[in-house]
């Protein structure tokens, strides 16, 4: 299996459309709010929380956040687009929710970070399971096939009909 299959193929049945919607989404939605509320979301929050240089890396992650929401949304490059925005997470988790945790207590802070808990197990699956094939990535692996790979698969019976590319 070459690269491009490991990268493009997805074991993921079509339904992965909807976490891909869910983790895409919420992104891009969080990137354009740091630059359409700086002072809330964007540089005000990043100084609030401690984060150095936040004139650069406010705008710098709004930036990753709109990309990569956008390539999770399409289904582009899915798994790829997953890890930074794993990482994004992660950090917002460290940054926000532990000291949140310290100070309040456990479910005061679950309540806090649901969503930043969703996002991280969303993005994970993502890069675990690819796109599906409702995406942009399983048009372009179907267009370049390679026998024995989970390219396009769907589940159960992947090597044949619409999902494996197949009418």
């Amino acid at each position: 299996m070459n690269y491009f299959h490991k990268l493009m193929g997805s074991s993921g049945p079509r339904p992965v459309i909807l976490v891909r919607l869910i983790v895409g989404g919420t992104f891009l939605s969080e990137g354009i709010q740091k630059f359409l509320y700086p002072a809330k979301w964007g540089v005000g929050r990043f100084t609030d929380i401690g984060i150095p240089i936040p004139e650069f890396f406010a705008p710098f992650v709004g930036v990753c956040e709109i990309v990569c929401g956008a390539m999770l949304i399409a289904g582009l490059l899915t798994r790829l687009a997953a890890i930074p925005m794993i990482a994004n997470i992660s950090v917002a988790i460290a940054t926000t929710k532990v000291p949140f945790l310290i100070k309040w207590g456990f479910w005061p802070m679950a309540h806090e970070a649901r969503v930043d808990f969703a996002m991280l197990l969303g993005g994970i699956f993502l890069l675990i399971a690819g796109a599906g094939p409702w995406s942009a990535d399983g048009l372009l692996c179907r267009g370049h096939p390679q026998p024995n790979t989970e390219c396009g698969a769907a589940g159960p019976g992947a090597g044949t009909g619409p999902a494996a590319g197949h009418e």
